[in-house]
């Protein structure tokens, strides 16, 4: 059954042409019986009929051009006076077809054509004697009924196929939006990871390769300096994959993050754990709290949190040899405050501008990506004097 239906929606042609052969058949049938009955041979209607399941035949193909054919073949039975025959069936398919499918110009035409067409046929063909005006108005509303249902029907068609189709727009444009807004997190969720990457590496990465160099210089004169270079370098190599781990868990089904295998996320408190760290590997750090400590959004301390991991690994990196850092957190009522500064000899500006100097710089870019995440402001740049400074605002609500 299916097979059927699929072959009747793709030779629609061949269906009405079935349709139009039934109804040249009838046509045909009555013809015949009116030459029987009444001994008149009425050559003039064969082309008539013809002309109607003609039209029926190829009605898809061209509604129009089949409504205008109708339409003269109708003023051909009014003129020659050609009785009704069940080819005029055709007329309400065509008015149903150009309603449905054809022009609006055609629609309108079938309209009219339509509301006229039983009135002149129940002028031209009563029978009986001659009804009064009250009878030949309801017979003229009753024959005009078929037409205007048939044009009313037609029209309904194009309606709902018309809201179909803007339904399906629609559901395509949110589909479209859907697969634009996938793509816009995926693209940020990408960024993160690779921001918590290029955090994690850096800052571990850097205190261990400082601290394997000092091992190796005082290997020989200071054995037991060189032990403690070592054991920093293993627990922050720990400290490292522990990171790597929970970073990787992102990537990952939520069944391995729900056992508890990947550490939280680091917060405010560990930055005096890390400012701790990187004085082990050997850079000044003078370290004050300001106002009262306090829970914050996880999201505003782990972008305090990054920033000065951030800040501290630069100023390793480009402060020089002897360089000192302070690190200040400000709480106030409505936000926390960040100043981190050096005494070295800063960095190149096109260091922390337009990327790096290869373009390819991450650091000062994700730390202004973090804090606009949250609404913040961060101002990074040559210190009066010397050295560096990165200054952060981060509100305790994100703007909107």
């Amino acid at each position: 059954m299916q097979r059927l239906y699929a072959f009747i929606r793709r030779h629609p042609t061949l269906v009405d042409g079935f349709w139009a052969v039934i109804l040249l058949g009838f046509s045909a049938m009555q013809w015949d019986a009116s030459q029987t009955g009444h001994g008149v041979h009425h050559v003039k209607a064969v082309p008539v009929f013809l002309g109607l399941c003609t039209a029926v035949a190829l009605r898809r193909r061209a509604p129009e051009k089949m409504l205008l054919l109708v339409t003269v073949l109708g003023v051909a039975q009014l003129v020659f006076d050609i009785s009704t025959t069940p080819a005029d069936f055709a007329m309400l398919v065509l008015i149903y077809t150009v309603a449905a499918d054809g022009a609006r110009w055609a629609s309108r035409f079938g309209l009219i054509g339509g509301l006229c067409a039983g009135t002149l046929a129940q002028l031209r063909w009563h029978e009986g004697p001659v009804p009064t005006w009250v009878q030949q108005t309801v017979f003229a509303v009753v024959a005009t009924v078929p037409f205007v249902l048939a044009w009313v029907m037609g029209d309904s068609v194009r309606t709902r196929r018309a809201y179909f189709a803007q339904l399906e727009e629609r559901a395509a444009r949110l589909e479209r939006e859907r697969e634009a807004q996938s793509k816009v997190a995926v693209a940020g969720e990408r960024a993160r990871i690779a921001r918590e990457l290029h955090d994690v590496v850096a800052h571990n990465v850097s205190v261990m390769v400082v601290q394997a160099d000092g091992a190796a210089y005082v290997l020989d004169a200071s054995p037991d300096q060189a032990k403690q270079a070592l054991e920093t370098i293993s627990s922050t190599g720990r400290q490292a994959l522990a990171e790597m781990r929970r970073l990787l868990g992102v990537l990952r089904t939520g069944d391995a993050q729900e056992s508890g295998e990947y550490v939280p996320q680091p917060d405010v408190q560990q930055i005096e754990d890390l400012v701790e760290q990187v004085r082990v590997a050997g850079l000044t750090v003078d370290f004050r709290i300001e106002g009262t400590p306090r829970p914050l959004p996880s999201g505003v301390e782990l972008t305090a949190y990054r920033i000065v991991q951030e800040a501290l690994t630069n100023t390793r990196k480009h402060g020089g040899p002897d360089v000192g850092a302070s690190v200040r957190l400000v709480y106030f009522d409505d936000g926390l405050g960040l100043l981190v500064e050096d005494d070295g000899r800063g960095a190149a500006h096109e260091l922390y501008q337009d990327g790096g100097a290869d373009g390819q710089g991450h650091g000062l870019i994700g730390m202004r990506e973090r804090v606009g995440m949250v609404g913040g402001t961060l101002d990074a740049g040559p210190r009066p004097g010397g050295g560096f400074r990165i200054s952060a605002l981060l509100p305790l609500k994100p703007a909107h």
